[in-house]
């Protein structure tokens, strides 16, 4: 479906490298892979705030018979390894596997720090980039880098959750503020691989709730006669303080057969209530290729019992790539079909909506509530 505020807001060509953190201790060429995936919230003073995942890569990452992966180090300074072109499979951009591991194992050729870039109220235009708040990586959990931010505003403090990749483990990590725009890391909330956590944006009984998608390399198959298939799911869990979290014991949403988002689904923006119930934006993607096309999708969770699901559409997206946008960054794409939302606000008769389009650029959507009626 087509909206009539949807737009590109941000490029890969928008951002300035010379603020990069990697300029402290690596002279190596770099450029920026990606500018997306951009966290929302608003802030004080009524304007938005995009907090963008740049994945800043090296422009030459084969030197002689070696491959190199960035690292942040916790002496706090970024390091170059080498891997032995022998050794490992290459074949993808962004990452390259180590073949002689016995687990599967990968390294990067880039590295992402969040980049906050203050919008006007209705998110079309670029008001300031705040270089002197870039979030980057400053524990050893981190140290391949911070991705895909997700902001939640609850009674004042907004909470932020992102995804820390690291040889440690591949975590879920939680920043907080008082004003938006200056985090304070709090730490590892999610020990396990979990890439979509999302906090809903209000308390259930006094409780912090919120969406996880936790991933695994085997999956147990339902009765045959299930509406569902085996796979990553949305799963809710609760919390009393934002810091520790117990699974719910019930499934939320799942992949279902007869829906072509079967390959894999998780959460995008943060619930927000509605006169319905809880808004969920999700993502859904559909088998083909080696990565998948990514859609939004929608559901409607009971305000009192997220547990239920009111309402799920996960057969008309509600967001799509667009190729026409992306057309003038045809020599930046290394992707096709791929569109990650990771934020909504209400802004009275619509919301809006961010999003990152194909892993290369951030996105902006104004969708009328009516839209979400059933």
């Amino acid at each position: 479906m087509k909206f009539e505020t949807d737009l590109l807001i941000l490029r890969p060509q928008d951002v300035d490298l010379k603020y990069s953190p990697l300029r402290r201790s690596i002279d190596a060429g770099t450029y920026v892979l990606g500018a997306f995936n951009p966290g929302l919230a608003r802030l004080p003073n009524g304007n938005l705030l995009i907090m963008v995942r740049v994945a800043e890569a090296l422009r030459n990452p084969i030197a002689g018979t070696k491959i190199h992966a960035i690292r942040w180090d916790k002496d706090g300074t970024y390091k170059l390894d080498g891997y032995s072109l022998e050794d490992v499979n290459a074949a993808d951009p962004r990452k390259f596997h180590l073949l002689r591991e016995h687990n599967e194992t990968m390294a990067l050729t880039s590295l992402s720090w969040l980049l906050p870039v203050e919008l006007n109220a209705s998110g079309t235009e670029i008001v300031q980039f705040h270089y002197d708040k870039i979030i980057a990586p400053q524990k050893t959990y981190q140290e391949y880098g911070i991705e895909d931010a997700r902001i939640t505003q609850i009674e004042g403090t907004y909470y932020m959750t992102t995804c820390s990749v690291s040889a440690e483990r591949h975590s879920t990590t939680l920043y907080t503020s008082a004003d938006g725009l200056n985090y304070s890391l709090q730490g590892i909330v999610l020990d396990h691989q979990n890439k979509d956590m999302l906090f809903f944006e209000g308390k259930i009984g006094g409780k912090f709730y919120a969406l996880t998608r936790p991933l695994g390399s085997l999956y147990f198959a339902y009765a045959p006669e299930s509406p569902y298939h085996a796979g990553p799911s949305i799963n809710l869990a609760e919390s009393p303080d934002g810091l520790h979290w117990k699974p719910v014991d019930e499934p939320c949403i799942r992949p279902r057969k007869g829906s072509t988002s079967t390959m894999r689904i998780g959460g995008s923006a943060q619930p927000i209530l509605t006169p319905q119930g809880w808004l969920v934006l999700y993502h859904g993607v559909e088998v083909s290729g080696k990565v998948g096309i990514y859609r939004t999708f929608w559901a409607v969770l009971d305000a009192e019992d997220p547990t239920k699901i009111l309402h799920l559409d996960d057969e008309n997206p509600v967001l799509e790539a667009n190729p026409d946008w992306t057309e003038s960054l045809k020599m930046q794409m290394y992707l096709s079909d791929v569109v990650f939302t990771t934020g909504i606000l209400d802004a009275g008769d619509q919301y809006i909506v961010s999003s990152g389009e194909l892993d290369l650029a951030c996105r902006i959507t104004h969708i009328p509530k009516n839209y979400f009626t059933y």
